[in-house]
């Protein structure tokens, strides 16, 4: 009898199936750990831009960072554990892919579905270094850009390099909806108190 064929460590999930005219938000991260501040990011652009899906990019490495991230297969289960809602897919292409920078997945998703719309999330912390990104200008020139803050957030993060380069593309958050549709060069910066429950979370999770 022939031996089955090995599972791949991180295999692809039908809920990484995309239709075209969806629209996906893309959030990428170490996640290490996952926290109520991360969830909050994704159900707030989730629910102020209409997204079909939001995809959690889970990295194998950040090249920001000089530690490496914890096992990605814990990350993974912690996120899942984190937000079981519908339309959050947990996924493992950049280790499937081999891909180092955001830009990467970026292209290759534009490529493989060019007819669904993506749309890039991150906090406001992700704004403030932004500039720091390889290849952060072509990335705010193929997917509009959706920045969620919580109350308190240093003023520095929403006044940086990468903000004023792109302040001629803002979209103000009354109109986040229409910001997908409209694409890139594109970007809003929505404050979104995190609820009292969640916060606390936060705090002790510090």
């Amino acid at each position: 009898m022939n031996p089955m064929p090995a599972t791949p460590r991180f295999a692809a999930g039908k809920a990484e199936m995309l239709a075209p005219g969806m629209t996906v938000g893309l959030y990428g991260g170490s996640f290490d750990p996952p926290h109520a501040g991360h969830r909050h990011v994704a159900l707030t652009a989730s629910k102020r831009l209409g997204l079909d899906a939001v995809w959690w990019l889970v990295s194998p490495h950040n090249p920001l960072k000089r530690h490496a991230p914890g096992e990605l297969e814990a990350r993974v289960a912690a996120i899942r554990a984190l937000i079981p809602e519908p339309g959050h897919v947990v996924t493992t292409i950049e280790s499937r892919l081999g891909t180092r920078y955001t830009i990467d997945i970026i292209r290759h998703l534009a490529k493989r579905h060019p007819q669904v719309r993506f749309v890039w999330i991150m906090g406001a912390d992700g704004l403030g270094s932004f500039h720091r990104w390889g290849h952060w200008r072509e990335i705010a020139a193929r997917v509009p850009i959706c920045v969620i803050a919580r109350g308190g957030t240093p003023l520095k993060w929403r006044l940086g390099r990468a903000a004023r380069h792109l302040a001629h593309a803002r979209v103000q958050p009354v109109a986040a909806r229409a910001l997908v549709e409209r694409g890139a060069p594109g970007w809003t910066y929505i404050t979104a108190p995190l609820h009292a429950e969640a916060s606390s979370i936060l705090r002790r999770e510090r």
